[in-house]
Parts: C-alpha cells; structure tokens; sequence
C-alpha cells in the first residue's frame, strides 16, 4: 500500500495499465472539489482517463457533476439538533474512543480504487486516517492513499497541485493555482494597508463559542482585518516576517475555545458566524441563540450591523479552492467593497429584528 505523507510534494502519479482509467475514491469534501475542478464532467463517465467511482456522505460540490449518483461510502453518528447538543455527542464518542463516522469497507473493495485521498487534520470533520489505512490494507492490490492536511492557505493551493500530480495532472493543477492566485492577489488590492484594522470575531462554533483557526485568521487579516482572539504569528525561524510581504510566513493555531467574556473583551468590530459544517439556515438558527445571550448586544459589531451569517458547510470550513471566494467575501464585508462578492455567496445579513 502506497501511503503519502501530507508533507510530500514529490509524490508520482498513479498508474494503471494502459487502456484503464484511473479510479479514485474521495473521502472528503474539499478534496472532490479539487478532484472535480481537475478532471471535469469527463471525471463522472465510464471512459475518461481519470475518474471519480465513490465519494463521502458530504461531498456535495460542484451541484451539478452528478455527485448524487456516486456510491457513498461514510456516514456520521452524530446529527445535527442544536450546537450545544452536537458538541456533547461529539465529546462523548471522542471520550471512549470511538470514531464519529463509518466506512462502508465492503463498497470500497467492491470499487477497486487506485487512490484513495481522505486526511487527518480533524478527526471531527471525517473519517480518520487509521481506519481508511486499515481498510486499504485488506485490499489487493493495495490502493495509494493521499492525506490532505493543510494548515494554512497556501498548503490548500499546495495540495491542488499534490492532488493533480497524484492523478497525472500536475499541468492542468498548477495553472488552476495561478488562477487562484490572481483572485487572491486582485482581492487583496481593495485592502488599504495603511488603514486601522477593524477587529473581526470569526465563529467556527456557537456553543462553545469556538474561533477560527489555521487558514481563516490568515484570510481574516489579508482582508484587512484583525483577529485577536487567535491572530497570525510568524512561523519559527521567519525572522520579523511583519507586513504584506510577510504574510506567507504568517500562521495560526487550530481553531480553539473562547469564553463570552473573552469574545466581549475583543469588542469585534465584525462578527462572522460561520459554525463548521452547518448550512445556512442552521447557522441562522445558531446565530438566533446567541442573540439571546446578555452580552450580544454589547458587541459592537451588532450595534452597528456587522454581522455575517455564512454556510459553514460549503464555505471557510473546508479547505479547498473556495477558499479564495472566502477570501472576496471577506473583503467585501470588512471593506464596505460589496461588488467583491462571489455572485451566489452563501451568507446573510443578521439584523436584531430576525432575533
């Protein structure tokens, strides 16, 4: 069984014989998007040189590739009620060790991938590596597995081009990357980088209220904003690595656990809302409990209307080429510049009236 390590950037593509495709298997959301974004609707037919033959229950992007005539292979033990009960449930299986969601093993032997791309950044998000390692090794032959665990924005671009070299695509990846890169480079032009920056409270949980971490404090602060409650430092041995240059050398912690205290003292001149893996009704849901807090209303961010309610299912959470409309948003929102964002953006508006 071939195994990947995620800090592998030479990694060689696959290979079948010839006159067979490529079959591969995605376990994770932002990874079919990549996959996707790379192969095309040619990736869903029977005769393409690559194709895609089984997905996770949450791979659920782009809308129209047909992904709802894929095998599904996990499913999750928990399901969402309200935050605080999901985070009870999931506290409990983490507790005695059991995983919060399964592989049918049995559907994936029967799908004879070559690749299998799954990660293990987040034993919370989906399956964890050791049980699709354990799984591949009962297979024969063995199917190559990439696990994709990026910490920051510009590894979520360096796993494009892993993806796309594992699949013989290493070409087509890179100009995909250049592409994202000039999004990225064009968004931050509308940023004044001599302007104060505004303080931005990012919620990746309601209850807990939990922030972001690794790659959205980093688009938090190229939007022109701060994010105090877990900022950028600079990576060791970066020297100063202070200012726009720098800002590749610049990285955060996980997303971690903050007190309503703490989220009142930052004083949060924008507050996004964006609950991991959440649609957007059920963040609007979660938003409408937290406006039933004492403390909401001392945010200054709702006084003055700054707050974003956004689809944390398909958006920020998942680190994948969206990442980069996330960044527009961003901009878009802290700047006052709303032609900066993505058409068909997932988000609202909170308004005092709708709590």
């Amino acid at each position: 069984m071939q195994d990947f390590a995620s800090s592998s950037l030479a990694m060689a593509p696959v290979r079948r014989a010839v006159g067979c495709g490529m079959r591969v298997v995605s376990l994770l959301p932002s990874a079919t998007e990549i996959v996707l974004g790379l192969i095309g609707p040619r990736g869903m037919g029977e005769d393409g040189p690559v194709r895609l033959v089984g997905r996770s229950h949450e791979c659920d992007w782009p809308p129209d590739a047909g992904l709802a005539n894929l095998p599904v292979l996990t499913s999750a033990r928990t399901h969402y009620t309200t935050a605080a009960e999901v985070d009870r449930a999931v506290r409990e299986c983490l507790s005695v060790g059991s995983s919060l969601y399964t592989l049918d093993t049995k559907l994936l032997r029967e799908l004879r991938p070559d690749l299998i791309i799954t990660q293990d950044l987040c034993e919370v998000c989906s399956i964890d590596l050791g049980t699709v390692r354990a799984a591949a090794a009962e297979m024969s032959p063995a199917p190559a597995i990439l696990s994709l665990n990026p910490g920051t924005f510009e590894q979520v671009l360096d796993d494009v081009e892993r993806v796309g070299r594992a699949m013989g695509m290493e070409r087509e990846a890179r100009a995909w990357i250049v592409r994202l890169r000039e999004r990225a480079y064009r968004a931050e032009e509308y940023v004044n980088a001599y302007a104060a920056k505004p303080s931005v409270a990012f919620l990746e949980w309601t209850e807990p209220l939990f922030v972001g971490g690794h790659w959205t404090p980093q688009l938090v602060e190229r939007a022109g904003g701060s994010h105090p409650l877990n900022p950028t430092g600079p990576v060791e041995g970066a020297g100063a690595a202070e200012g726009p240059i720098g800002q590749t050398l610049r990285t955060a912690g996980k997303s971690m656990v903050v007190s309503a205290e703490q989220l009142e003292a930052s004083r949060p001149d924008f507050v996004v809302v964006c609950p991991c893996g959440l649609a957007l009704e059920q963040a609007w849901e979660e938003t409408g409990r937290l406006a039933e807090k004492h403390w909401w209303k001392e945010l200054p961010a709702v006084g003055k209307g700054r707050v974003a309610v956004v689809d944390g299912n398909q958006m920020f959470n998942r680190p994948g080429p969206r990442l980069v409309d996330g960044l527009e948003f961003l901009v878009g929102f802290v700047n006052g510049v709303e032609e900066m964002v993505p058409a068909g953006f997932p988000w609202r508006r909170w308004h005092e009236s709708a709590g």
